[in-house]
């Protein structure tokens, strides 16, 4: 099995459930009530966004770097 890392993005919506999205995997998305759950949500959410490319044969490109920082106004 080949591991690969995921940047992932975590956001807490107005009710407290923390939203996670993939930007290097675009519709790649879920949530949990908990950080730990949203991010064991999203390790499935993965596999199965990859297993769905897969099946339609969408090749994979290079992951996008993606970087955090803040922008202040």
């Amino acid at each position: 099995m080949i591991l690969l890392d995921w940047k992932v993005v975590l956001e807490t919506d107005e009710d407290g459930w923390i939203t996670v999205t993939v930007p290097s995997l675009p519709g790649c998305i879920s949530q949990g009530k908990t950080k730990e759950k949203a991010l064991e949500n999203i390790k499935e959410a993965i596999e199965l966004h990859l297993s769905a490319l897969a099946e339609e044969g969408v090749p994979l490109k290079d992951k996008k770097e993606v970087a955090m920082v803040n922008v202040c106004i």
